[in-house]
């Protein structure tokens, strides 16, 4: 009889095993370093994806099997395709995993100065901790789009040669009653994330500029960058915590940087689709945006984009014969990980999980059979059928696999796009990695983990269910 034991996936790991996660979590610490915001992993993916022979959807007329194809849209979402034997119409496997994590975005005018220093305002995207951000070194990406249409890509705090910015905390000797009697939400409030970004007066010889640091600053940026203080409105830029993933630990093993959740489950996802011969079912990595802001706009899961793509598949092996029918039972047949991170068990404040149902870094991939808060609201709960497939294909093949959820019940809870999915009949599970810290400027994961998760990626894509 079977007994429900999980163990910690480092135990009886032989030495070429160990190299082998130590090398894959070496490029993955490397895409975090290259994809701090979502037009960045987008660019890294593709130019990996080329170098195995993937190619833009309008070079395919017909689609036949083995055909490695991508889709991008609006350069934060990309859709990697490995034709299956069987026909596009009999159902996909699909792995989906968000790109996006909270950060600091710079509102549309955020120059302005004060006590003879220039700032920047910022709109924090996602669920913080705002007081984390205060008194560390941030780096600033993103884009600016002029009026004429030139695009200006910038990263300023990567480079050890580079300012950086920060965030000025108050000192503990002043803050008795301007922070401490605020709640921990408020330590610092959201108009209080405002950026130094210069100190440096600039002698003029009109006498009616009056913000000289401020005027220095647009000077400097439009000399480097050929931009102007209206530019910011048609601009994306964010402040991103500076510096690379590193390893923690004396052991090293753990994976300690910033957005882990969840380009922990995207780059794994994207490995995965680079590395299987072809399926029997078409397999898709789907990378998408705007998950830690509820899945809007027209590159969230909430868009109707997977329709779009997995329309044009159809089309192209459909002989002319396509219709929205098709369409809805193609999804309908269809599998889905829903790619995202787990609340791993944290030793400092266990109270708030319930150890018997909460994930622990080590154990290998989670399976979140429902998320959502209170009586599982918001949330898509995953057929018992689905789940024993899973078990199924994960044990025969050495997965090493543990079950988790989001905290006790009533402690809080959450969503994924698990949801967006299944609205479409698509059979879906969450099923990524458990993280400490999680939306912090520095998220820990066990590259025992990492590596698993490209493993068993793998075997959903080119396994029978």
């Amino acid at each position: 009889m079977d007994t429900l034991h999980y163990t910690n996936g480092w135990l009886n790991l032989k030495n070429n095993r160990i190299d082998e996660i130590n090398h894959f979590c070496e490029d993955y610490k490397h895409f975090l370093n290259a994809g701090k915001t979502e037009r960045q992993c987008v660019k890294a993916s593709i130019a990996e994806a080329e170098q195995h022979g993937f190619r833009p959807i309008e070079e395919f007329e017909q689609l036949v099997a083995g055909d490695k194809v991508y889709f991008i849209n609006r350069n934060k979402n990309v859709v990697l395709t490995v034709v299956g034997k069987r026909p596009i119409r009999e159902g996909i496997r699909y792995v989906v995993s968000h790109i996006d994590s909270p950060r600091l975005d710079l509102k549309p005018n955020p120059l302005y100065e004060k006590s003879e220093l220039a700032l920047m305002r910022t709109h924090y995207y996602g669920g913080i901790k705002k007081y984390q951000w205060a008194s560390r070194p941030l780096a600033l990406h993103g884009i600016v789009v002029t009026k004429s249409g030139r695009s200006v890509d910038i990263v300023i705090g990567e480079d050890p040669q580079d300012p950086v910015f920060t965030i000025p905390d108050l000192l503990p000797h002043l803050d008795k009653k301007v922070q401490r009697e605020r709640t921990a939400a408020e330590v610092l409030k959201g108009e209080e994330l405002q950026i130094i970004v210069g100190s440096v007066p600039m002698a003029f010889d009109d006498d009616k500029i009056k913000d000289k640091v401020k005027q220095h600053i647009l000077i400097k940026l439009h000399e480097k960058y050929e931009i102007s203080e209206p530019d910011f409105i048609s601009a994306e830029l964010m402040l991103v915590p500076a510096g690379d993933a590193r390893d923690v630990g004396i052991d090293q093993g753990l994976v300690g940087a910033y957005g882990q959740d969840d380009r922990i489950c995207a780059y794994t996802s994207l490995e995965a689709i680079l590395d299987i011969p072809t399926p029997e079912q078409t397999a898709v990595c789907f990378l998408v945006d705007k998950e830690e802001i509820g899945s809007s706009g027209a590159t969230g899961l909430e868009s109707r984009y997977l329709e779009f793509f997995t329309g044009e598949l159809l089309i192209r092996q459909s002989d002319g014969n396509y219709n929205d029918q098709m369409l809805r039972r193609c999804l309908w047949q269809s599998y889905a990980l829903s790619s995202d991170v787990n609340a791993g068990l944290n030793p400092l404040f266990e109270s708030v999980h319930d150890a018997q149902n909460a994930s622990k870094l080590g154990y290998g991939l989670v399976l979140t059979k429902y998320t959502g808060h209170g009586g599982k609201a918001g949330s898509n709960d995953a057929d018992a059928e689905y789940v024993a497939a899973l078990r199924r294909i994960f044990d025969d093949h050495e997965i090493t696999w543990q079950t988790g959820l989001l905290g006790k019940v009533d402690e809080g809870g959450g969503g994924t796009v698990a949801k967006y999915l299944a609205h479409y009949g698509i059979n879906t599970i969450d099923a990524g990695a458990a993280l400490l810290s999680m939306h912090s400027p520095f998220e820990l994961s066990s590259k025992f983990d990492i590596y698993e998760l490209y493993r068993a990626y793998k075997t959903f894509y080119t396994q029978k269910l």
